[in-house]
């Protein structure tokens, strides 16, 4: 991949953690042990690869097969946890280790070029970052705007309850809760 795809590539991963939260059952130990196992192993024959190779070529090709791991376990323990904290932890490690290859492929150039593909590098890292961040922001702010209108939804529902008697204010106040998640 070359750096200036580095930007795009921690973007469609930060995209592609976001997406397929859902790719392992939620809280399915198994599955997530599973997915782990394999990333490992999948790591260690990619590593096993590079080394028939030498110099920084051999150090790219193990960052390489390091972000294919990260990569793949990360996505593992995101969709088990199944939070947008874990979410935002699993693009952030990825966009590391997208970072660590990165830097890894400037030490090939020299002077001025290092020196501009290791900033934009860096920069590409703080965007992911900042990104994640801001999509966890923004999915707790919209979970927090749903609570509010489904508690203001149930109250006005619950006062049109308070109008019946008996087991048909019960009922109604019983289907206002399970309407309105109370």
């Amino acid at each position: 991949m070359k750096l200036s795809n580095l930007a795009q590539a921690a973007a469609t991963a930060c995209t592609a953690l976001a997406l397929c939260s859902g790719v392992y059952a939620q809280n399915d130990k198994g599955a997530y042990d599973q997915a782990r196992n394999s990333a490992k192993a999948t790591y260690d024959s990619a590593k096993k690869q590079c080394g028939s190779l030498s110099g920084n070529a051999k150090d790219v090709c193990e960052k390489e097969a390091k972000l294919a791991r990260v990569k793949a376990e990360q996505e593992a323990e995101a969709s088990y946890k199944g939070t947008a904290k874990a979410r935002q932890d699993a693009t952030v490690e990825v966009a590391q280790a997208e970072y660590d290859l990165a830097k890894e492929r400037c030490e090939d150039k020299s002077g001025n070029d290092r020196d501009v593909c290791t900033k934009d590098a860096k920069a590409a890292y703080e965007k992911v970052k900042a990104d994640a961040k801001a999509q966890r922001e923004t999915a707790k702010a919209g979970k927090e705007a749903s609570d509010e209108k489904h508690a203001a939804a149930y109250k006005a529902a619950r006062e049109r309850c308070d109008a019946l008697s008996g087991n048909a204010k019960d009922s109604c106040i019983e289907q206002a809760k399970a309407q309105h998640k109370q």
